[in-house]
């Protein structure tokens, strides 16, 4: 298994929550580009991050983010 390659589910639970990215952005504390960089798979997002997005999108990390199977 790559540690580097963490899947996520941010964009879909985001619409979920009909929230824009920069709505989203602004309730965790970081840019509108960082939640851009973090549904694209550029940017992975700290614990801290993690745990803010999950807790404002009402959903486990587990649920938020998952390391890709070889």
């Amino acid at each position: 298994m790559n540690p580097h390659i963490l899947n996520n589910r941010l964009k879909e639970l985001r619409a979920r929550n009909n929230l824009t990215q920069a709505q989203l952005a602004e309730a965790v504390g970081v840019t509108r580009k960082t939640i851009n960089t973090v549904e694209n798979r550029v940017f992975i997002p700290s614990t801290v991050l993690a745990l803010k997005l999950a807790k404002a999108l009402d959903v486990s990390v587990e649920e938020l983010f998952s390391l890709e199977e070889e």
